[in-house]
C-alpha cells in the first residue's frame, strides 16, 4: 500500500486580529512557527472510509465514513472535512491516518489549520493531486469553515500553507493577494499561554465569535459597504449612526486593518517604536472594542509593559489563548522571568527562542 507523510506549521499573527473573515475582508500579518503537525497517510482497500490515530490520544483509533456529519468539533472532524472537500475534486481512497503534533491546542496559534493543511498535503502526495499551496489552503479553509463549522477566515490556512520561516505574510483576505515581509532578526517572537484554552468550534468561545461576526455583518450592511475594510480613519464618524456595541466592533475592524498596513511600513523602515505602538494599540482595541480579551490575557500584557516591552497583545481568536510579544533577543530570558513571576499560571510556548538552560533559569 502507498504511504505518504506531510507536515504543516502553526502560526502566530503579528497583527490583524478579526479582520480576516467574510464581512470584514481586511489584511492580516501572520508568520509560521517552528511547531509542526505531521500526518502520515496510508492507502487501504476501504473506499469511502478512514481510520485515524493521534499521538495525543494513542489509545483511541477512530473509524469514520466520508458520508458522516461532523461530531461537534472532534479532532477527526478536521480530517474528515479535508477528505470530503478533496473528494469533490479527486477520487479519495480509503486511508489509514496517523497524526503527530507538537502544536499546543487552544492557545491561539492555529493547531486546527496545521492539522488540515498537513492532511491535504499528505493526500496530495498519496494521490498525485496537483494542487498549489494556495489551493491546499482553500481546501483546508473549506473543511474547517464549512464542514467543522468554525467561524474563521482564511488567514490560518494561508499562513500554514504559504508562510515562510523568518517572514510575515501580508495577506489581503478579500482578494487573496499576498507578499512576504521580512521580520527583524534582532527580536524574537515570544508566545505565552495564559492558562485558559479556547475552542472556536464549540462552547462559549464559539458563541461569542458568532455574536461578533453577526455584529460585524450588521455594521457592514448599515454602512452600505462590501466589507468593513473598505473604510478608513475618515469614515469613523459614520459609526455614530450604529448601535453602540456594533460601532465598537466596526471600529476595531477598521482600525486593525489599517494597523496591519502601518505595521508593514514600520517593519520595512525598522521603526521599532512605531511597531510597539501599533501592537499595543491592537491589544487595547481587542480588549475594549472587540471585547475578546480576558483578565488573564490582560495581566500578561500588563506585565510585559511593566518590564518595558509594549509590543505585546492578545494573539488569536480571543476568550483565552495566548499573547504574542516582540522582544529583543538580549532581553528574552529576563522578560520571561519577569512575566512568569507575575503570572505563575502562564506557560511559555515559544521555548525555541531560548536555550533549554535559559528556559529552566527563566522559569
Amino acid at each position: 500500500m502507498t504511504t505518504f507523510t506531510a507536515k504543516a506549521p502553526a502560526r502566530a499573527n503579528i497583527i490583524g486580529e478579526h479582520t480576516d473573515y467574510a464581512p470584514n475582508g481586511g489584511h492580516v500579518l501572520p508568520t509560521p512557527l517552528p511547531f509542526f503537525t505531521t500526518v502520515t497517510m496510508e492507502e487501504t482497500g476501504s473506499a469511502g472510509r478512514f481510520s485515524a490515530v493521534s499521538g495525543r490520544y494513542p489509545d483511541e483509533v477512530v473509524e469514520r465514513s466520508l458520508d458522516e456529519p461532523a461530531r461537534g468539533g472532534h479532532w477527526t472532524d478536521y480530517i474528515l472535512g479535508c477528505l470530503k472537500v478533496a473528494a469533490t475534486k479527486i477520487k479519495v481512497p480509503g486511508v489509514r491516518i496517523s497524526v503527530k503534533s507538537e502544536v499546543p491546542i487552544g492557545c491561539g496559534i492555529s493547531s486546527s489549520a496545521a492539522l488540515c493543511v498537513a492532511t491535504v498535503r499528505a493526500l496530495k502526495g498519496l494521490t498525485g493531486a496537483t494542487w498549489t499551496d494556495e489551493e491546499i489552503a482553500l481546501i483546508a479553509y473549506e473543511a474547517e469553515h464549512d464542514y467543522v463549522g468554525v467561524p474563521c477566515g482564511k488567514m490560518d490556512q494561508f499562513a500554514s500553507s504559504i508562510g515562510r520561516p523568518g517572514q510575515a505574510l501580508l495577506l489581503n483576505t478579500r482578494t487573496l493577494e499576498y507578499r512576504s515581509v521580512p521580520l527583524p532578526t534582532d527580536r524574537v517572537i515570544m508566545l505565552v499561554a495564559c492558562g485558559k484554552q479556547h475552542d472556536l468550534a464549540k462552547g462559549d468561545s464559539y458563541n461569542k465569535r458568532i455574536d461578533r461576526m453577526n455584529e460585524c455583518i450588521e455594521a457592514r450592511d448599515q454602512l452600505g459597504v462590501t466589507v468593513l475594510a473598505e473604510l478608513g480613519y475618515a469614515d469613523l464618524p459614520r459609526l455614530n449612526a450604529l448601535r453602540p456595541v456594533v460601532a465598537k466592533r466596526a471600529r476595531h475592524v477598521i482600525t486593525e486593518n489599517l494597523r496591519v498596513l502601518e505595521m508593514v511600513q514600520a517593519l520595512e523602515k525598522g521603526d521599532v517604536a512605531r511597531e510597539s505602538e501599533l501592537i499595543a494599540q491592537s491589544h487595547v482595541s481587542q480588549r475594549d472594542d472587540f471585547e475578546c480579551s480576558i483578565p488573564e490575557i490582560d495581566a500578561l500584557v500588563e506585565s510585559s509593559i511593566r518590564f518595558g516591552i509594549r509590543a505585546a497583545r492578545l494573539c488569536g481568536g480571543g476568550f483565552g489563548g495566548a499573547i504574542i510579544a516582540l522582544v529583543p533577543k538580549a532581553q528574552a530570558v529576563a522578560w520571561w522571568k519577569f512575566v512568569a513571576k507575575e503570572n505563575p499560571h502562564a506557560s511559555l510556548i515559544s521555548t525555541y527562542a531560548l536555550s533549554e538552560a535559559d528556559t529552566e533559569h527563566a522559569a
